[in-house]
């Protein structure tokens, strides 16, 4: 190696050497060199190969041991000026630890483990502790504090499980009133509609909507939000179909709260000369139905006290129990044309909607031939609601399934639906739709778990004509950050999902958008403690 100074004392350079001897020896030109020059040359290679040493050594300190400030700028610095790479600064025993699975038993009745954050900190300060047993303390606080909230969220979707499933005590004593009323008086059973506009339910130059519910509170909602926002109400003809249980205390509501000049009918099933004939496929499936859910899984118990599945897991599964899956308001849509055999187009709505737009232009939308006009649920700018495809309610693993549809397909929601009746009369989309039933009833509920909707999928497929989202904002009864403005400026809002706007569960700041259709001042409305919150 060779240590070359310039002339001028300004630059120096090393040149690869044979040995020491050439490392020592000093060229330089005319000008001589003293020897304080050579001192601080000296000095400053010193101070150099100190540097250079502390850079390649400092990896090798114990990850326990506190670093110099000279060792911490090696750590940061030397992996950049000497091309080398630290692959972590943290130790590799904690790694072992935290990969370790910690079986549930091993925390039982342990009261050492740290509750909060503050008190795993004060530990640790109060504590020197080494590497391995700061990652145990972390592994048994996180694991501990995974299953309170585990077992939090699961309690939760079951009470919220129990409440959507009851009927509040408010909607009980209204139905018991109304019934109470229509057999003491005699104007709680007016004939639905008066006989002179009986002519009007099969004259197909009205706007026919079609309503399914044997909750009076929440079909009330729905005939007043239609009618109020109507921009023609005398050309509205609202089928409300209800049970044998419901229909007393549907038609005292309606009779006493007449919404003309809308025309309201107000009918049961049993009302129905082709429901009344004899076998019923819907109902068939559903004594069915009823049998394999009343054992699916062991009920609400066996399900929340499954400890490996997620809580999502759970309350889809929870879900699957509700009793309005196996309810006939809920089925009945797809007998539609039998049900009104002389109409030729119906626009067919949930109880758990709000109108808050004029529906007539639904009437002027070319279906192109397609029986069911519906929203897309695959699309929009809430992904958390907007983001369903088949594979969201059919199961792709089932080979019934995966041969006959794609996964990635849109879906579309019930709800508010455009149905053409007379094209739909010329498929046999209702055969489909209970040949597909029963083939889940047989497979123990693997095609699908829950709702109409899985083989209203399947039955109109190819049947679907795609209408603006305007018409159908969806999500309201789960989406807890659906924005009121946005839900303002729908045609259509669907609370579908738990938070029904009528339980104590729903979301406050979106049920005013459900209440305002509501007069509390009502005297049945005011003596079952109705509120607007």
């Amino acid at each position: 190696m060779q240590l070359h100074i310039s002339p001028s004392l300004r630059h120096v350079t090393v040149f690869p050497g044979k040995g020491v001897r050439e490392f020592i020896k000093v060229r330089v030109g005319a000008r001589r060199v003293s020897y304080r020059m050579l001192f601080y040359s000296l000095l400053f290679f010193t101070f150099l190969l100190r540097f250079v040493f502390v850079l390649s050594t400092v990896d090798s300190i114990d990850g326990e041991t506190k670093c110099s400030t000279l060792g911490c700028l090696g750590k940061r610095l030397g992996p950049r000026i000497l091309g080398r790479r630290l692959d972590s600064a943290v130790p590799e025993v904690m790694f072992q630890v935290l990969e370790q699975p910690l079986g549930n038993d091993e925390l039982k009745g342990r009261s050492d483990i740290p509750q909060t954050l503050e008190e795993f900190m004060d530990e640790v300060k109060n504590t020197r502790l080494d590497a391995k047993t700061f990652a145990l303390k972390l592994r048994e606080m996180v694991t501990l504090l995974e299953q309170r909230t585990r077992n939090a969220k699961i309690q939760e979707y079951l009470y919220r499980h129990v409440a959507s499933s009851s009927i509040p005590k408010q909607l009980h004593c209204l139905a018991l009133r109304l019934a109470s009323e229509h057999s003491t008086n005699a104007a709680a059973r007016l004939q639905l509609p008066l006989p002179e506009l009986v002519p009007a339910l099969v004259d197909n130059s009205y706007f026919h909507f079609v309503l399914a519910s044997d909750n009076v509170l929440a079909a009330a909602v729905v005939a007043n939000s239609l009618v109020q926002n109507a921009l023609r109400p005398q050309k509205f003809v609202l089928h409300i179909i209800t049970d044998r249980k419901t229909y007393s205390p549907m038609q005292a509501w309606f009779s006493l709260h007449p919404l003309s000049p809308a025309i309201i009918e107000v009918k049961a099933l049993h009302h129905f000369d082709w429901f009344a004939k004899g076998k019923v496929p819907v109902m068939e499936a559903m004594e069915k139905d009823q049998r394999v859910r009343s054992q699916f899984r062991g009920g609400s118990s066996a399900i929340v006290a499954n400890n490996t599945e997620k809580p999502h897991i759970i309350a889809a599964k929870l879900q699957t129990l509700s009793p309005k899956y196996n309810s006939v308001m809920n089925h009945i849509r797809i007998h539609l044309p039998e049900l009104f055999p002389s109409l030729n187009k119906v626009v067919f709505l949930d109880d758990d909607i709000v109108v808050q737009s004029d529906l007539s232009p639904l009437w002027d939308i070319d279906m192109n031939g397609k029986v069911n006009g519906a929203v897309e649920t695959c699309r929009g700018e809430d992904k958390f609601v907007m983001s369903k495809k088949l594979k969201s309610y059919l199961n792709f693993s089932h080979p019934l399934i995966s041969k006959n549809f794609k996964p990635n397909e849109c879906a579309w929601a019930y709800g508010m639906n455009i149905f053409d009746l007379e094209a739909w009369r010329k498929t046999n989309i209702s055969k489909t739709y209970h040949h597909w039933v029963e083939e889940n009833l047989k497979s123990d509920l693997s095609l699908w778990q829950l709702g109409t909707l899985p083989p209203g999928l399947i039955a109109f497929h190819g049947h679907v004509h795609v209408i603006d989202p305007f018409w159908h904002m969806l999500g309201l009864g789960y989406q807890e950050n659906t924005s009121l403005a946005d839900a303002e400026t729908a045609g259509v809002i669907h609370f579908n999902g738990r938070a029904k706007p009528w339980l104590d569960i729903a979301f406050p700041q979106l049920r005013p958008l459900w209440a305002k259709y509501i007069n509390f001042s009502d005297k049945f409305i005011k003596g079952c403690h109705i509120r607007p919150s």
